[in-house]
C-alpha cells in the first residue's frame, strides 16, 4: 500500500475477523527500538475513556479485542505483534489508530526498513506498508482501522509527530499526568545485562501516565496534521538497548550423564515435600522470588491486577496485625511506582486444596484496614466468568475498595512457557530462572497441576445419564457443565503456551447473554443429549477445533471443519485434501459437508487414500467444506489418573493437533480463493 490509501478488508479475506498486525524496523546498529500502541476512537475522534489507549502498561483489552503481545527479534531489529478481534470491537468505536514511539531524544530518522504488514486469522498475509522517509519524528501513527457500512476497512497512514507518545495521546483525548516523567515515575528494569538481583529502574518508552476512568475531551478532527501534538513534550525517560531476548532452545543439549537414571541438579528441588503446608509454602516463595527477579514474567502476571509498572517487590509469611489473632497471608507483592506503593495480600492453595471463604475476607478486610488494593488468591481451581471461586463481602461504606483477583496455576505455567519458549527475555539468567520454575510447577510433587478433578457430580451424572434418570434443572448437571468449562479453558492455557498461539474457547451464545443462563442451558443440553460440547479457535489454523464428550457412547471426538473452494473441480478438492493429510493417522474420518443437507459421504482416512472419489456424492450435490474427525474412549474417573476423564481430554487435543491440524497449510482458510483450478 502507499500513504493514504484504503482497503477493505472483506476484499482481501473471509477470514478477517480476527487480525494480527506486526510492526516491524531494523538499524544499523540493531540497537535501535520503539514501542507501539493502540487507540480506540469514537466518531469524533476521541477515546471514550482512557481504558481505551493500549500501550506497554496497558497491552491487553479486557474483552480481548486488542492485545499488544510484545516485541520478537528479528535479523536485522524487532517486531511488534498486535492482534485485533475485530467481532469483539465495541459498537461505538469507529476507528481504531495504531502508533509507535521512541525514547528521549530518538527518532525514527534513525531506523530503516520500517514496514506494516496485516494477516488474516489463518495466517495469510494480506498487505504491506512501508514507511521510506518518516522524518525527525519520535511517534508515527502507522494506520488506522475504520467502519464504512457494517465492514472494517483499513487505511495507511505514515503520520509523524515531533512531541511524541504524549502528544498523539493528547490529540486523541488521553489525559496524561503531569507527574509523569520525573526519576521514579519510570517503569523499571535493569537493562538486559545487568546482574539478576538489579534494582536499577527499567526504561519507559516515554514517560507517559494515565489517569483512568476520566472524560474524553471535545472533538476533533481524528488524524492531525503532520508534526501535530501537544505542545507540551514529556520530560526525557532513561534510553535502553534493544538487545535480542533469549529463549530456551527446544531441543535441549545432550547430558553429560553416565547414564539416564541421574537427575540434573535443580534450583527448586520439589521430591522431598512430604504435607500441603509444604507445599503451599515453597510454591509460594519460588513463585514471588522469580516474579520479582524477572521484570517481564512479574509484569505479565499483575498487569491484569491493576498494578502499575514499577519496582517490584515480594513477600512470605508476612504477619499483619488483626485484633488478638494476627494473620499471616502466604505472601504480599508491592510494586512502588513515583513514590508511591501498589500492595496486594497472596493467598494459595495447592494439591487440589479449595480456597477458604473466611481466610480469603479477613484478608479482604485487612487490606481495606491497611489501605492496600488486592487479594490475590491462586489455586489449581480455574475462575469461570459471573462464577467467583469465593464469595467476599465488601464494605462498602469504606472509601477504599479492594479488588479481589484470582490466578490459576494452569496460567502461571503458560505465561512461563510463553516466554521462555515463545517471546522471550531480557537475558539468559532469566529464561534460566523461569525455566527452573517451570520444571518446578510440572513436577509430580509440587502440587501446582492446575485443575485436576471433574468434582464430585461428575460420576453421579454419568451414572444418571447410563440409567436416563438425569432431568432438566438438576443441580449435579450445573456442577458438570462447570467443571467441563473449567477444564477447556485450561486446555487453551497448555496448547497456547506449547504453541506460542492465542488458544481460546468460543462461545457460541448471543452476545450479552447471562454466563448463568448461557451455563443453564447447557446443563439442560446435557441432561437430554447427554454431550458436553466445546470449540477451541486457535490462531493460525484454518477453522475452529471441535471437542464433543458424549457420555452416552463413552466417545471423545476432536474435529474440524475446512470450506471447501469455490473454483476447481471437486475431485480436485478431494485429492488436495487426502494429499494434505499424507502424514495424518489412518483412522481419521472425513466426511463431506453438503448444502442443505446432512449425512453427507464419509470414510476413513486409510480407506480414501487410495480412492478419494468416493467422498463425493454421487447426486452431484453442492459441497460446502470437509469434517475431520478422531474418536477415541474417554476415562471412567474423575482426574487425571491414567484412566482418568482430564487426560483423555488432553491426549485427544493434543493427538488432533500433532496429526491433523498441523498438515492443514494455513492458506486452507482461504481456499476458496488460492486453490489451483
Amino acid at each position: 500500500m502507499v500513504k493514504g490509501g484504503n482497503v477493505g478488508l472483506a476484499s482481501l479475506s473471509e477470514d478477517v475477523g480476527s487480525v494480527m498486525m506486526s510492526l516491524s524496523w531494523g538499524s544499523p546498529t540493531g540497537e535501535g527500538d520503539a514501542d507501539v500502541s493502540v487507540l480506540l476512537l469514537t466518531a469524533d475522534g476521541k477515546v471514550r475513556s482512557d481504558g481505551d489507549f493500549y500501550f506497554y502498561n496497558n497491552p491487553v483489552a479486557a474483552d480481548g479485542s486488542v492485545q499488544l503481545l510484545g516485541k520478537a527479534p528479528t535479523a536485522d531489529g524487532s517486531e511488534d505483534r498486535i492482534t485485533f478481534d475485530l467481532t469483539a470491537i465495541p459498537a461505538g468505536v469507529d476507528q481504531i489508530v495504531v502508533a509507535a514511539s521512541r525514547y528521549e531524544s530518538a527518532r525514527f530518522s534513525e531506523l530503516q526498513d520500517l514496514r506494516l504488514t496485516l494477516a488474516d486469522g489463518s495466517g495469510e498475509s494480506l498487505l504491506r506498508f512501508s514507511i521510506d522517509d518518516p522524518g525527525e519524528v519520535s511517534a508515527l501513527l502507522f494506520g488506522e482501522f475504520y467502519r464504512r457500512g457494517g465492514d472494517w476497512k483499513f487505511r495507511a497512514i505514515g503520520q509523524g509527530y515531533e512531541s511524541g507518545l504524549a502528544g498523539v495521546a493528547t490529540d486523541f483525548g488521553v489525559d496524561i499526568d503531569d507527574d509523569a516523567g520525573t526519576d521514579a515515575d519510570v517503569e523499571g528494569a535493569s537493562d538486559s545485562d545487568a546482574e539478576p538481583d538489579s534494582e536499577a529502574p527499567v526504561r519507559a518508552p516515554e514517560a507517559v501516565s494515565v489517569i483512568p476512568a476520566q472524560p474524553s475531551s471535545p472533538a476533533v478532527e481524528s488524524v492531525p496534521e503532520a508534526g501535530g501534538g501537544a505542545e507540551a513534550a514529556p520530560r526525557p525517560a532513561r534510553p535502553r538497548t534493544a538487545k535480542k531476548k533469549v529463549t530456551l532452545p527446544k531441543v535441549a543439549k545432550k547430558s553429560l550423564a553416565e547414564n539416564d537414571s541421574w537427575r540434573g541438579a535443580r534450583l527448586f528441588p520439589a521430591s522431598a515435600l512430604k504435607s500441603d503446608h509444604e507445599r503451599e509454602t515453597r510454591a509460594t516463595s519460588v513463585l514471588l522470588s522469580v516474579m520479582a527477579q524477572v521484570p517481564e514474567f512479574g509484569r505479565r502476571l499483575t498487569a491484569a491486577f491493576g498494578a502499575p509498572v514499577g519496582r517490584m517487590e515480594t513477600f512470605t509469611e508476612v504477619t499483619l496485625p488483626n485484633g488478638e489473632s494476627p494473620r499471616r497471608p502466604d505472601g504480599v507483592i508491592r510494586v512502588e511506582r513515583a513514590g508511591k506503593l501498589w500492595t496486594a495480600l497472596v493467598e494459595t492453595k495447592t494439591n487440589g486444596n479449595p480456597l477458604k471463604p473466611d481466610q480469603v475476607q479477613a484478608y479482604a478486610d485487612i487490606a481495606a484496614r491497611r489501605g492496600y488494593e488486592a487479594v490475590i488468591t491462586l489455586s489449581n481451581d480455574v475462575e469461570l466468568e459471573g462464577s467467583p471461586l469465593v464469595e467476599v463481602k465488601l464494605d462498602g461504606r469504606r472509601k477504599h475498595k479492594v479488588a479481589l483477583w484470582h490466578l490459576s496455576w494452569a496460567e502461571v505455567a503458560h505465561q512461563a512457557q510463553l516466554l521462555i519458549r515463545h517471546e522471550g527475555v531480557g537475558n539468559a539468567a532469566h529464561a534460566w530462572l523461569l525455566q527452573e520454575l517451570l520444571h518446578y510447577l510440572q513436577h509430580e510433587n509440587s502440587g501446582c497441576h492446575g485443575f485436576q478433578n471433574m468434582g464430585r457430580s461428575w460420576v453421579p451424572v454419568r451414572n444418571a445419564i447410563d440409567t436416563d434418570t438425569l432431568c432438566q434443572g438438576d443441580a449435579r448437571a450445573m456442577e458438570v457443565v462447570e467443571s467441563w468449562e473449567r477444564l477447556v479453558r485450561q486446555v487453551c492455557l497448555r496448547l497456547g503456551g506449547e504453541l506460542g498461539e492465542k488458544v481460546l474457547p468460543v462461545q457460541r451464545a448471543k452476545r450479552g447473554t447471562d454466563p448463568a443462563s448461557r451455563r443453564a442451558a447447557l446443563a439442560d443440553r446435557l441432561c437430554v443429549d447427554g454431550r458436553l460440547d466445546a470449540e477451541l479457535r486457535i490462531e493460525g489454523t484454518p477453522g475452529v477445533l471441535a471437542l464433543c464428550a458424549d457420555l452416552r457412547t463413552g466417545k471423545l471426538r476432536t474435529s474440524i471443519e475446512i470450506a471447501a473452494p469455490d473454483q476447481g473441480y471437486p475431485l480436485t478438492w478431494a485429492k488436495r485434501l487426502i494429499r494434505r493429510l499424507a502424514e495424518a493417522p489412518a483412522d481419521l474420518h472425513v466426511e463431506t459437508l453438503l448444502e442443505g443437507q446432512t449425512g453427507g459421504p464419509r470414510g476413513t482416512l486409510e480407506r480414501l487414500r487410495p480412492e478419494p472419489a468416493d467422498i463425493l456424492p454421487k447426486n452431484g450435490a453442492q459441497i460446502t467444506g470437509f469434517r475431520l474427525s478422531l474418536f477415541r474412549g474417554m476415562g471412567n474417573t474423575r482426574g487425571t489418573a491414567e484412566s482418568g476423564f482430564i487426560r483423555s481430554v488432553d491426549e485427544s487435543v493434543d493427538r488432533f493437533h500433532a496429526s491433523v491440524v498441523v498438515h492443514l497449510d494455513g492458506r486452507a482458510a482461504r481456499a476458496r480463493r488460492t486453490v489451483d483450478a
